[in-house]
């Protein structure tokens, strides 16, 4: 009984002392956590403007194809 108390105090003694020095989070830990914090970040706003060009190509296209109708409807109604 006594053998068993013990390893059972021993081991909870074990688990506290682990739990303890793998939960610390080191400063490099923190620094690779913040490394991920901005890649991830950079990425997102890479993916914002690659989203705003397209939709500015897009306008652009718009506008040029309104332009076009516009200018064959004003050479179509001139009389000749």
């Amino acid at each position: 009984m006594r053998k068993s108390i013990s390893l059972f105090i021993m081991f909870i003694a074990m688990a506290l002392t682990l739990s303890m020095t793998s939960c610390r989070e080191t400063p490099e830990d923190k620094a690779e956590d913040a490394i991920e914090d901005v890649k991830d970040g950079v990425e997102d706003a890479a993916d914002e403007v690659e989203d705003a060009a397209e939709d500015v190509g897009d306008d652009i296209e718009d506008a040029a194809d309104e332009v076009e109708d516009e200018v064959e409807d004003a050479t179509d109604d001139s009389p000749q």
